[in-house]
């Protein structure tokens, strides 16, 4: 098989789909890997490296993806892209669809094989090629959150960990799961106020075990969420529904209730956000301030640290990508259940019962 990968276009996003160290495990697999020319370079990967590993260097995208029969990414592909789309293409990255209907309609309708990192499952249901980038963002969130929270950029001039003398910022993170847990991580480790909600009470009781007393877990209710948002000074949403859109835990009037400069980063962004005020922003233009509230809503926010982030990313999906390039796409699904929940999209077609769910559009079963 022909793999190869591109420059990633989204806003100050610097990840690549594949490392060095990818391609020559796909060349010592027997296949071609094609680069495009300065592809790794914000990760911090040089075109010799590639080189030295044994792939191609392609002067453009364009020719790239008109080579190649699988095509490895890490956002999704920008509109400028959809240009390029092809019958029979496959498409390995994060894609995100419930949340971008257009991009969906535009896969479907060019008939390429769209498998999403997100979607895919191991032999015990989680999500490991979504696992390093949650653990990623979940850190990240504490740091961004404390930093918007000084009164330059908004907001109320709180120093999360505190000073002998003076109350800690408290922390209310929405969603135990990974990015939940690595939010929580940080949160205790710069001695805040933390307060988790979910609505898993075995998923509760787990995170009460590993973090004692630090870590204050309430049954996700209306109420409890109600009072978390009037003590918070940071709210992390985290709240994941594989391929679905995520559920809006936090409302428009909701943001009365909480104290004016307090922050919100909402992680869940990807697939909808869980903040009903929530809407995309860059890395560029990170924050909006609504009802007093700041909103941090980055919809790639573990591009700000592109090299830990390519590494831990290229670490995880290799695996299914060799699978995919061994077996041809239809083979590797059949003998995987967990990668074929990673199909999106296949034959025009929609194959994910919840992205099929989140857009309103016909789902068809292909694994029989």
């Amino acid at each position: 098989m022909i793999v190869g990968t591109t420059r990633e276009l989204k806003d100050n996003e610097f990840r690549v789909g594949l490392t060095p160290d990818n391609v020559m495990a796909y060349v010592a697999h027997g296949h071609t890997v094609l680069v495009e020319k300065g592809a790794g370079e914000g990760a911090g990967f040089s075109d010799k490296e590639y080189q030295d590993a044994g792939a191609k260097i392609i002067e453009t995208a364009k020719e790239v993806y008109d080579s190649v029969d699988m095509l490895v990414k890490v956002k999704e592909p920008e509109e400028c892209e959809y240009k390029y789309f092809r019958d029979g293409l496959i498409l390995y990255t994060y894609l995100h669809l419930a949340a971008n209907k257009p991009l969906a309609d535009e896969l479907i309708k060019k008939g390429v094989s769209a498998v999403a990192f997100e979607t895919i499952t191991d032999d015990f249901g989680n999500l490991p090629c979504l696992r390093p980038m949650s653990q990623i963002a979940g850190r990240l969130s504490i740091q961004e959150g404390a930093k918007y929270l000084e009164k330059g950029f908004g907001g109320r001039g709180i120093l999360l960990g505190g000073v002998p003398g003076v109350e800690r910022g408290k922390i209310v993170i929405l969603g135990g799961g990974v990015a939940g847990t690595f939010a929580a991580k940080a949160a205790v480790g710069i001695d805040a106020q933390v307060t988790l909600l979910d609505i898993n009470p075995n998923r509760l009781a787990y995170l009460e075990d590993i973090f004692g007393a630090n870590v204050t877990t309430l049954y996700a209710t209306e109420a409890n969420i109600r009072k978390s948002l009037q003590e918070a000074d940071l709210v992390i949403g985290s709240v994941l529904i594989p391929g679905g859109s995520t559920p809006k835990l936090v409302r428009a009037e909701h943001l009365k209730l909480m104290k004016k400069g307090s922050v919100i980063v909402d992680i869940a962004i990807d697939q909808g956000g869980c903040c009903e005020t929530s809407h995309v922003t860059t890395h560029k233009d990170p924050i909006f301030i609504k009802d007093g509230i700041v909103h941090y809503c980055v919809g790639n926010m573990p591009g700000a640290v592109p090299r830990t982030s390519t590494i831990a990313l290229a670490n995880a999906t290799i695996k299914y990508g060799l699978m995919i390039a061994d077996l041809g796409l239809e083979k590797a699904v059949h003998k995987d259940k967990g990668l074929y929940n990673g199909m999106n999209i296949y034959n025009h077609k929609c194959v994910n019962k919840n992205v099929s769910k989140a857009l309103d559009i016909p789902y068809v079963e292909i694994l029989k």
